[in-house]
């Protein structure tokens, strides 16, 4: 972190087909040493997958996902005298959309379809209905915050 100056935040440019900054952010955090177009190709066919089984806009489907999954609070440590605390935080909303896209890569990756495209629209489809392992995570980041609500007067 510098001491003299804030760090300018650079500005993502929208993707080209859905014009939608969320969408390039997504696509951004999906790629593998820095091959974009394989990454598109992912996302777009999970877009495709995604149209066909849920006969809706791929692209609410996809915000309303990342909306489900982002956390509201998470928890810190906090080292006070000898001892290490969890404290919750209220997350940032940068943060919460980067934890949010995170979770959601992350998930699919572990999920057991063939392609990661399959994967991908499993995972956008579950989380989106409020099911599926990333939003388990969230729930559960949330569970830990609640359970350490004595240590939020050590709050930052």
């Amino acid at each position: 972190m510098p001491r003299r100056r804030e760090i300018a935040k650079r500005e993502v440019i929208p993707d080209p087909k859905y014009n939608n900054k969320l969408v390039a952010r997504f696509i951004n955090c999906l790629l593998r040493r820095g091959k974009k177009s394989i990454a598109e190709s992912m996302f777009y066919g999970a877009f495709d997958i995604i149209e066909k089984r849920t006969k809706e806009q791929p692209v609410e489907v996809f915000e309303k996902a990342v909306s489900n999954v982002k956390p509201l609070i998470e928890v810190k440590s906090r080292r006070v005298g000898g001892s290490t605390y969890q404290v919750p935080t209220e997350v940032v909303p940068e943060r919460r959309v980067a934890l949010a896209i995170r979770w959601l890569i992350i998930h699919a990756k572990e999920r057991a379809e063939k392609t990661m495209q399959e994967k991908l629209a499993a995972e956008l489809i579950d989380a989106a209905n409020n099911r599926g392992a990333s939003v388990k995570k969230r729930e559960s980041v949330h569970k830990m915050a609640e359970a350490n609500k004595a240590f939020a007067h050590y709050r930052f």
